[in-house]
């Protein structure tokens, strides 16, 4: 007969039960000298094979020092340790007894006071703490040693009321163990039957199947959740802006050139070329290629004469415009750009002009110093509407029904500059969280010198406007910090726990 050490765990579960009635998996556990953990995976397996053991969860419950306890009962208790603190003769100072006693001196001052073994003495100046008592017993550290001794031996006896000192204390801990009782099930063998899993043509074909055991189904267990991947908050809010754009009746501009030629990013914006915004400290010049040879020619003409000498009604800048340095690439510093080429397109398409709506949401670049509200990349969203003797009236009503649908009715206006709109307008919603007024766009009206040298007839006029996608981004989502919304930083598990975007648009 092989020796038992040759059957795998299971089979020896199953012998063992068989000399007994019941047994405990803790006992298995000590008897086998296997990790309790592996008895439990074992009864499981065989659980699964039919009903050949019955298995009763047990608690066990016992008591054991912490660490402080066990420190304690090798040094002494906190009292005791206060307690010896103070000299024999004379005494001490509360702040230096307190000082000599380590992180627990408050708590053990407070119960050597309370036993009566310390007294304050406040005849004298600075006040004294003494010794009341010559002698003291302590009987916490007594009962610790007692309780490690009765513990080893596998019992303990401690009243309620020190019980619940010590625990209060942190000086004791309650474990609770959990195990199963097992006993022989209706179906008890002392080997395993391998059951089937699937079921074959082959079995059902020579009935093969009516002989054999096949393993239950576990309807209610829960499938493996697939792999897959999130939308990052900022593609949520940005797809509830475009949304209400296209309920609005706009058209998508196209913005795939994250390289533009200064022409449309600042002079076809009659922005003149020396404003502080076109220096490289500002701006991203691209190295490589450096320029863009490819603008239209009659159109450049145009804008560079507005800009020298005026044009249009306008006195323009009165500078010698240079080609050279509108035909630097650098990465946009704005959408604007975007809304210029397109508004070129729209001037010179075929069949004369005809009134349009277009919106943009991307990247634009700016050379900026970061901190916790500013980034060198982040998402401008733009409207625009070109239309016949649009005017300012147009633009806040324009406005009040977009940011409507984003939920903002209060609005507020204040006037600004900007080179390429006048008028021009800074957007400010009334924000209930703060209780305070902020700034949340910017909008005006595109100036004739930026619209004529494209083509425009004369009676036609673009209103525009512009915000951020980072700041309702991160108000939306209660982030602090843009720099834990974009970058290294970014927590992946917020990506995925990030609730839909659903904006309290009408």
């Amino acid at each position: 007969m092989a020796s038992q050490m040759e059957f795998d765990l299971t089979e020896r579960i199953l012998l063992h039960l068989e000399s007994c009635e019941e047994v405990d998996t803790l006992h298995l556990a000590q008897q086998f000298g296997i990790e309790h953990q592996k008895i439990v995976g074992a009864v499981k397996s065989i659980q699964a094979h039919g009903e050949l053991l019955k298995a009763e969860a047990l608690t066990h419950k016992s008591l054991q020092l912490t660490e402080e306890g066990q420190s304690v009962a090798l040094r002494g208790s906190h009292e005791a340790i206060i307690y010896a603190a103070v000299p024999g003769e004379g005494g001490i100072a509360q702040a230096d007894l307190l000082a000599s006693g380590g992180c627990n001196a408050k708590l053990g001052f407070s119960k050597a006071m309370s036993q009566g073994w310390l007294w304050l003495d406040k005849s004298v100046q600075p006040p004294l703490i003494r010794r009341r008592v010559a002698n003291i017993v302590d009987h916490v550290q007594e009962q610790l040693l007692q309780l490690q001794l009765q513990l080893a031996g596998g019992e303990a006896q401690l009243s309620v009321s020190d019980l619940t000192d010590y625990k209060k204390r942190k000086l004791l801990q309650e474990l609770s163990i959990k195990s199963f009782r097992l006993s022989k099930g209706p179906k008890f063998a002392t080997t395993l039957t391998k059951l089937e899993t699937d079921l074959t043509m082959d079995m059902l074909a020579t009935g093969q199947w009516q002989q054999l055991r096949f393993k239950a189904y576990n309807f209610d267990a829960l499938g493996a959740s697939p792999m897959r991947g999130q939308l990052h908050p900022l593609l949520k809010v940005r797809t509830e802006f475009r949304q209400i754009f296209l309920e609005m009746g706009f058209s998508e501009m196209a913005t795939n050139n994250y390289v533009e030629a200064s022409f449309w990013n600042f002079d076809a914006l009659f922005q003149p070329q020396q404003h502080p915004a076109r220096d490289a400290h500002d701006t991203f010049f691209i190295k490589q290629p450096a320029h863009c040879f490819e603008l239209p020619e009659d159109y450049v003409r145009r804008v560079q004469t507005v800009h020298s000498v005026g044009g249009y009604g306008s006195l323009g800048y009165g500078y010698e415009w240079q080609l050279a340095e509108a035909q630097k690439n650098l990465l946009r510093t704005h959408t604007t750009a975007v809304s210029a080429r397109t508004l070129f397109q729209l001037a010179n398409q075929a069949g004369g002009f005809k009134p349009a709506k277009y919106f943009s949401i991307d990247k634009v670049f700016r050379n900026e110093t970061l901190d916790a509200t500013h980034l060198a990349e982040f998402h401008q969203v733009e409207g625009v509407i070109a239309d016949v003797g649009l005017t300012l009236g147009d633009l806040i009503g324009t406005l009040h029904a977009f940011f409507c649908k984003l939920g903002i009715t209060r609005l507020e206006f204040k006037p600004a500059y900007n080179p390429y709109t006048e008028p021009s307008m800074e957007i400010f919603c009334y924000h209930p969280g703060l209780a305070k007024w902020i700034e949340v766009g910017n909008s005006g009206v595109f100036r004739p010198e930026l619209l004529l040298p494209m083509g425009l007839p004369r009676d036609v006029n673009v209103i525009a406007w512009g915000l951020s996608l980072e700041r309702p981004t991160m108000i939306k989502y209660g982030i602090n910090n843009i720099r834990d919304l974009v970058g290294p930083k970014v927590d992946l598990k917020m990506v995925e726990d990030g609730p839909i975007c659903r904006l309290d648009h009408v």
